[in-house]
């Protein structure tokens, strides 16, 4: 088999000066990481729109494949996997991680920072792609890379090292603790999404892959130079209007923070957000990849860039899922970022936006469509039904403390509220159920709050037992034992009626629609150049 043929290929259109070689200009670790944008954001294309490469050189491309385990952390914390819908289908999960490994010499040379090799990689770009039960819509939600988040125990598959949980950590170091896996793990105990698949893509497919796309249009509202006096800056430089780019100007791109908008990561996401959207139109209006020796181009370099879980390790489970996706229309396709907000103890970082995040990820959970579309209104009353993996505790022998929350801004507690409730459990079998009267908290709706994972499952029989929907289990550092809070939403009777769920997206997600071709990327007044006689 020859060499690939994009090896060593740069986009002709991109700045050819002294100090613009492709990503590698001297500048910090930090800058070069930036390359994973452009990972990412192809890996997600490349699996949106490229229904089709299937089985050409069929052993040869299942060897290119790299795969890992999908699960490092404890197997009785994985999120439970989504029931199926009256037809029978389930929704699909895949994670998309662009790792800054710098393991041989062209993703060193690519990613920079000599002092950066064969250390451990991390997990810079990181989206979740839903794909509805149905397949008539889809939803990807990118996390900033410097979300603080708690990460998980994490087992690793090849040498049997344990990595200790973690506490408000920037999340693209759960990538080198085991692999991937350990980065699915902090996904799922932070969204409570049951996911199915990664795919993890690295520094040596981001080029290659450009070329094989072809190229991609992207649209600026004023001429850009990210580049700045300090150093700061990805060398990308753009006309005002619309360009095609490919190769080593998409990879800028992608880096780029310093030009675009407010010269923030979460402004490169956007930019990441328009260039993903583009190249699934390309793919999928374009008849350029009807021709069979692109298509071979394109599964090569795909396949050699890959790291999968061991449950898509083969072109045949590649192909069917690229078929699975093809059914979704691209004005179906939502991409959003997790709602955030600055970290207030940790400078520069960022955390989970409180009720806005939930919201978002609830929308994921219960395979609501981000575009609004969806035929049939949903409501909070899903039941609680999942178990936990942790043995059944009898009914008898769970302890719970009742709340009185009723109270709100508008009116006063419900007198003997918690000892009704307390006895209402007491009925159903749940004897050890009491009411603490010790406190009076103003809850909106009703909650059941446990400590710590081995009392989920307990949390979660109390809510099925009273009809209370999934979302009113929640882990707590409050609260010593399953404690469930009367909210002002069941102030009377004994049957819990859920209140009608509000299902709009957030707007602090800042969804996208993949049709949407008037997309523009701001540009920073700081950033923009006057084109001479011969640019």
């Amino acid at each position: 088999m020859s060499p690939s043929p994009w090896k060593g290929h740069e986009d002709p259109g991109g700045p050819t000066g002294a100090g613009h070689p492709g990503g590698s200009r001297s500048g910090g670790r930090r800058r070069r990481r930036r390359a994973l944008r452009w990972s990412a954001t192809v890996l997600a294309v490349v699996i949106t729109g490229t229904a089709g490469a299937g089985y050409l050189y069929y052993r040869h491309l299942n060897g290119n494949l790299r795969k890992d385990d999908l699960f490092l952390g404890d197997a009785k914390d994985r999120a439970a996997a989504p029931k199926a819908n009256a037809a029978g289908q389930t929704p699909l999960n895949i994670l998309l991680i662009g790792s800054d490994a710098r393991d041989s010499a062209e993703n060193q040379k690519l990613g920079g920072a000599r002092d950066t090799f064969n250390t451990p990689p991390r997990a810079d770009v990181q989206m979740l792609l839903h794909v509805s039960a149905d397949r008539s819509n889809m939803a990807v939600v990118s996390m900033p890379r410097d979300t603080l988040v708690d990460i998980p125990q994490c087992t690793d598959p090849d040498n049997g090292k344990v990595y200790g949980p973690l506490t408000s950590t920037i999340t693209n170091e759960s990538l080198g603790r085991g692999g991937p896996g350990c980065t699915v793990a902090a996904w799922e105990k932070l969204t409570d999404i049951h996911i199915d698949h990664f795919m993890m893509i690295d520094f040596a497919g981001v080029v290659s892959m450009g070329n094989a796309i072809g190229g991609v249009p992207v649209c600026v509202d004023a001429n850009i130079y990210s580049r700045s006096s300090d150093g700061h800056g990805s060398g990308l430089k753009l006309k005002e209007g619309t360009t095609y780019i490919k190769g080593q100007r998409a990879l800028r791109w992608l880096r780029t923070r310093y030009g675009f908008e407010d010269n923030t990561d979460i402004a490169r996401a956007k930019a990441q957000h328009q260039y993903m959207n583009a190249m699934v139109r390309q793919l999928r209006e374009n008849a350029t990849l009807s021709s069979p020796n692109k298509l071979r181009k394109l599964a090569e370099t795909a396949t050699t860039a890959l790291t999968v879980d061991t449950g898509l390790g083969s072109v045949a489970k590649l192909y069917d899922l690229s078929n699975e996706l093809k059914k979704v229309p691209t004005d179906r396709i939502t991409m959003t970022t997790m709602p955030w907000q600055y970290s207030t103890t940790n400078s520069g970082r960022v955390v989970p936006r409180p009720g806005d995040a939930e919201k978002l990820f609830r929308l994921i959970r219960d395979d609501i469509a981000l575009d609004g579309k969806d035929k049939k209104k949903h409501s909070k009353a899903t039941p609680a039904a999942t178990a936990s993996a942790d043995p059944a505790t009898a009914d008898d022998q769970i302890a719970v403390q009742v709340q009185n929350g009723t109270r709100s801004a508008t009116e006063a507690p419900v007198s003997g509220r918690a000892a009704a409730v307390s006895q209402l459990l007491a009925g159903k079998g749940f004897t050890k159920a009491v009411a603490d009267t010790s406190v009076t908290p103003s809850q909106d709706t009703t909650v059941i709050r446990y400590p710590s994972d081995d009392l989920k499952g307990d949390a979660q029989q109390v809510a099925k037992a009273l009809g209370l929907p999934d979302d009113a289990v929640e882990k707590s550092a409050y609260v010593s034992g399953v404690t469930l809070v009367v909210g002002a939403d069941w102030r009377t009777g004994t049957t819990y009626t859920a209140p009608q769920e509000d299902d709009t997206t957030p707007k602090t997600a800042q969804a996208i629609n993949g049709a949407d071709k008037s997309q523009c990327m701001h540009v920073n007044p700081a950033y923009t150049w006057t084109p001479g006689p011969t640019d």
